[in-house]
């Protein structure tokens, strides 16, 4: 068994017994936790990343019920992304324009496969697919391959570019049919994190296989990068 610091324990006791929150009260909950250790206790040293775990009633060995999506958080999510774009010519000029950290083609896809995956988001001109497709072994358990379903193949890479920059999260339902997604900072405002969870939890709604039955969203969890998770009723 994993050993607990003093700091877990207590978090731990404090949302011991606690009934599903609403989602103010589940984000009020959690920015509560860490000014609620006492002064023997040091504190978290870093700006904890918010996560929502949302379990889905679907089968994702179904083609036809695998849930995944991106949008553009209100408040985005308190960090600059590292984007690259896989374009030429006038795409790629447009690319650097709108902010892209990289820029290229069949160089930048040697690199990828030497091991190198330091940036946030893949993004691709359809043009470029001949390129980027050998590169699904390694973009692919990672998140990262360009994908037209994902919005990440396309030919306005300009617009992208700048809704990644701004914000913009990308998800999947794992096997299990759950949901992980970035929602913000611990910094941000209670209103700012209740206004980026009740975006993404609106955009999942929609999201809902015609061949998916029963109850669809069957749990929302709310957590932050150190500390245990609060169940919000969804």
């Amino acid at each position: 068994m994993a050993h607990q610091s003093k700091r877990f324990k207590h978090l731990l006791e404090q949302v011991a017994g606690l009934q599903p929150l609403d989602l103010p009260g589940a984000v009020a909950k959690l920015k509560a936790l860490e000014p609620s250790l006492p002064k023997t206790i040091k504190p978290c040293r870093f700006d904890q990343t918010v996560e929502v775990a949302i379990r889905l009633g679907v089968d994702t060995k179904q083609a036809d019920q695998v849930v995944r999506g991106s949008l553009v958080l209100p408040h985005g999510i308190g960090k600059a992304k590292i984007v690259l774009v896989f374009a030429q010519g006038e795409n790629a000029a447009a690319a650097e324009r709108a902010g892209a950290d990289f820029v290229g083609g069949a160089d930048l896809a040697e690199k990828i496969k030497g091991g190198w995956t330091e940036f946030d988001a893949a993004i691709a001109t359809p043009d470029m697919m001949g390129v980027v497709g050998p590169l699904g072994r390694v973009l692919g358990p990672r998140g990262l391959m360009p994908s037209p379903r994902a919005g990440t193949v396309t030919q306005d890479v300009a617009t992208t570019v700048r809704e990644y920059k701004a914000g913009k999260v990308e998800f999947r339902a794992d096997a299990g049919g759950i949901v992980h997604c970035v929602v913000g900072k611990l910094s941000f405002s209670e209103q700012q994190l209740v206004a980026n969870f009740e975006a993404l939890l609106k955009f999942v709604r929609t999201l809902k296989p015609a061949s998916s039955k029963g109850v669809y969203i069957r749990s929302v969890v709310l957590s932050a990068t150190m500390s245990p998770g609060i169940i919000v009723a969804a």
